[in-house]
This record gives C-alpha cells, sequence and structure tokens, in this order.
C-alpha cells in the first residue's frame, strides 16, 4: 500500500493510536468558542435568540469535552505507554482539564439561570472570557504536540 493510499484509508484514520483525539478535540473548542460569541452578542443585542443559541452551543461543548478527556488520557497510555507526563505535555493535559472545568462551569451558569428564568450573571462574561483563554493556550500547545506549530 502506498503512502499515499494510506492517507485516504479510514482504517488507518480511525484506528491510529492518538488520531480520536485529535480529531475531536476540534468539536468542543469550536462550540465553545461560538457559544460564547453568541451570548456575547445575545447580551449586546439584547436578542433571545441569540442568547438560546448560545446556550445549546455550550451544551453540546460541554457534552463533547468528555469523549475528548477520555481520548486523550488513552493517547497517553497507547503513545507514551503511561510514562510519566513532563514539559508541555503535563502542562497540556493540566490545561486540557482545566478546559473541560470551565466549558462545563460555563453551561451550568446558563442552565442554572435559565432554569430559575433570571438573567444569566454579571460576573459569567469573565468566567467565559478565562475559559477562552484556557481553552487557546490548551490548543496551542496541543498544536505544538502535534508538530502543527513547529516553526
Amino acid at each position: 500500500m502506498t503512502s499515499l493510499s494510506k492517507v485516504f484509508d479510514p482504517q488507518t484514520a480511525l484506528l491510529a493510536k492518538h488520531a480520536q483525539h485529535v480529531v475531536l478535540v476540534h468539536f468542543p473548542i469550536a462550540l465553545f468558542l461560538t457559544g460564547v460569541a453568541f451570548d456575547w452578542a445575545g447580551r449586546w443585542t439584547r436578542r433571545k435568540a441569540l442568547a438560546e443559541t448560545a446556550y445549546y452551543n455550550l451544551l453540546v461543548a460541554a457534552a463533547s469535552t468528555l469523549p475528548v478527556l477520555v481520548t486523550g488520557l488513552l493517547a497517553w497510555q497507547f503513545q507514551l505507554e503511561g510514562q510519566r507526563l513532563k514539559g508541555i505535555l503535563l502542562l497540556h493535559l493540566v490545561l486540557g482539564c482545566t478546559s473541560s472545568l470551565l466549558i462545563c462551569a460555563v453551561w451550568w451558569l446558563h442552565f442554572r439561570a435559565r432554569r430559575r428564568g433570571a438573567a444569566v450573571s454579571g460576573y459569567l462574561w469573565v468566567v467565559e472570557a478565562a475559559g477562552v483563554a484556557v481553552v487557546g493556550l490548551t490548543g496551542h500547545l496541543g498544536g505544538f504536540l502535534a508538530g502543527v506549530n513547529v516553526g
């Protein structure tokens, strides 16, 4: 099998030891960033439809963090055989867990406000901004680990 045909072989892509994490990680990132953008736009314009869209983006982002965490831990076990982590890889793991917690916290704050029929908390934009920063840094480090950000 030539190397070009391996690129398009679904079995190679799906069964690679770390490929699932690299593919799945884009979903919570995109959904969270989009959800925050819709939330801020909804608050700025006071349009209920934008806030609704933000809520569902954040819901799916929070739900999609679980498979990303699982596949990241599996990649560590398969690729590195459970070696002790250090350096960028350790920082990526810590920031990845922090990102997941922040994404879930933002959704939970929206959920709680929605259930009470109240406006979202005034400090939520700070939590969202922190989430955006941590998600961005985590993704940046992940790019180095994947070889994308190497100059």
